[in-house]
Formats: structure tokens, sequence, C-alpha cells
């Protein structure tokens, strides 16, 4: 009976052995006047000890290689996705790289013309932060190197950065039940995308840990934006319903709710409590100030676009990160008043 054949050492095992990352390994091979002296020595020990040599494929595709990523966003006029793109920005120009921005607009078409652009070499990887992921690309057998940041895709198995959408919008939800709300209201995001389930579920959630009943008349779907916000308020005028807060699923709804409630003659925080879900530039700049859930948006983009790297330095498919948000207190969020502890 035969060895099994000895597998030939890889970038990781150079990457473990000298101590940093395959990407720092990748660029003291390819670009070495842009990596310290000391960690170049280190690499070039750690290659010799190896006995790692990049294949003939790495090759290639280093020959080949347009050192640009896509970033591709559900709507590139949402503020949301700027601090995203910084983080992005970051670690790809200290990596050599650079970055396009793409705009999805919820079409299957758009996403399959940038998923294209990689796999036809235009672009060397892609992050994704769109929460579709076309049908035709799901059956294909090989993608091109793609990360997924916030959004959750199911069935793909795709590294992925994101946070706990559910266990923030229940953190949400316990926050205005503390202050004595009984009646909050939720103005959701679009069905039946994860996300918006997500905290869609986490709202529920914290709605039962606080012993209040779920009164389905209290859900009203958007978009994510701020039209989507002004509608909710009326639509749940249209319903006659009592509330006394609001959890919104993004901060953009939340801001147009607050100022479709100031349209009506209704006060924030005195008649409606409002709390919103982001925490872009929006949330402090409005009157009164935004309670808001905190997404780290910078080290999203920072942690999506170095586990982008990991991957075009061949050191495989990277694990999923999980990073944490937290409720920041401001003025759009009190006690009930006694005209409104039943609602309004």
């Amino acid at each position: 009976m035969q060895d099994a054949p000895i597998a030939a050492p890889t970038i990781a095992e150079v990457a473990r052995l000298a101590g940093v990352s395959t990407a720092t390994v990748s660029r003291a091979l390819a670009q070495p006047e842009r990596v310290k002296a000391r960690t170049r020595e280190r690499v070039i020990a750690a290659v010799a000890a190896t006995g790692f040599i990049p294949n003939a494929q790495a090759r290639n595709l280093r020959l080949q290689a347009t050192r640009t990523v896509i970033l591709l966003v559900r709507d590139i006029s949402n503020p949301f996705y700027l601090e995203i793109y910084k983080g992005v920005e970051e670690a790809a120009v200290d990596a050599g790289y650079k970055v396009l921005m793409g705009d999805a607009r919820d079409d299957d078409e758009r996403i399959l013309r940038y998923v294209d652009m990689v796999r036809e070499r235009h672009a060397d990887g892609l992050i994704l932060m769109v929460g579709r992921f076309p049908e035709a690309l799901a059956k294909r057998s090989r993608l091109p190197p793609i990360v997924v940041a916030l959004e959750m895709l199911p069935g793909l198995n795709l590294p992925t950065v994101k946070v706990d959408n559910h266990a923030a919008a229940r953190a949400a939800v316990a926050h205005l039940a503390r202050l004595g709300h009984r009646r909050i209201a939720h103005i959701a995001g679009p069905m039946p995308d994860p996300m918006s389930l997500d905290r869609r579920d986490g709202y529920l959630a914290g709605l039962a840990d606080a012993g209040i009943p779920a009164d389905p008349d209290l859900v009203v779907e958007g978009d994510f934006g701020l039209a989507a916000g002004r509608a909710a308020i009326r639509m749940l005028a249209a319903r006659g319903v009592d509330y006394s807060a609001i959890f919104a699923a993004s901060d953009q709804m939340a801001v147009g709710a607050m100022g479709e409630l100031r349209a009506r003659g209704r006060n924030v925080p005195d008649d409606v409590s409002v709390v919103g879900f982001d925490d872009i530039v929006l949330a402090e700049a409005v009157e009164p100030q935004l309670t808001t859930i905190h997404q780290p948006r910078r080290e999203i983009g920072q942690a999506a676009m170095k586990l982008l790297i990991e991957q075009l330095s061949g050191g495989g498919a990277p694990p999923d990160l999980v990073l944490p948000t937290r409720l920041v207190e401001r003025g759009s969020a009190a006690a009930p008043t006694r005209r409104t502890d039943q609602g309004w």
C-alpha cells in the first residue's frame, strides 16, 4: 500500500509560523516594500522553514489581479453605508487595493452583473451588502471571492461579518419596557428579508420578556427609508391603534416617523418615544437626538475587507465574525407621561 501524498505547505501555515496574517504573507512576497523589514524577515524565514512555493494558479492570479474590490450595497443613497465604506477603504488601502462602490437597487440583474465583473476578472473580489442573492447565482457550483457584510443569505456558505440583530432588537424593546411603555409599535424592514425578520422577532421576544402581549396591528412594514417611517405613522393612524412608543428597524425610518409625528402635533418623547437601529449621522442631527442601536460600521467594513483579503491571499474560507452592538440612549425615548401611559 502506497503512502498518502504529503500535502504541500500552505500560505496559512507560513502565516501561523511567522505570527502574521495570510494577507501580510502575500504582501511580503508580492510587495515587499510595503512590509516592515522585521516582519518581512519573519515571513521569509517561515517560507524557507515550511518549503512553501506559490503554485502556478496563485501566480497567475497575482499576475491578473486588478487590486480592486467592489462593495455592493442595497441603496447607495443611504448614509448608513458611508462608515462601512470608510472601513473597507482603510483596510483595502493598507493591503494595496482600491474600492469601487456599486448600487444593487434590489435588482437581481444588477447583482448578477457585479458578480460577473469579478468572475471575468474586472475586479478581484466582492463585499455583498444586499438582502437577496439571485437564484441564478445560488445554483452556480463555483463563485468568485465574496464576503457578506451584515446581511443574511440562507443556504449560502459565504464568509460573513454580522451583528446579532435579534438580540439588539430585543434590547431596544427591553429599554422601552423598562421606561414603562406597554404599547410599543414596530416599524419593520421589508419582509421576508432575513434581517427584517430577525429584528421583528427580536421585537416580539422583547415584548414577551416584559410580559407585554403582541398586537399585530402595531407592526407596520417599511423599506428602511425615511418615507417608509412617515408612511408607517399614517398607517398606524388609519388603524386607530394606541401606542406610546415605537421601535423602528432603521434610523431612517425612525427619523421619518418622528417627522410625521411632529406634523401631526405629537411631541417626541413627551407623546411618543422613538428608538431606531444603526446609529447613523442622522441620529445625532435630529431634535431630540435619537436613541438607537449602535452598529460598529467602520469596524464591520474593516473586518469584511480583511476576510476578503484572506480569500484573495489563498488562505481559504475564513470564519464568520459577529461584532457587538450597543444601545445608545439619547433624548427621543423617555418614560410615558400620564396621558400616554396607555397609548394615545
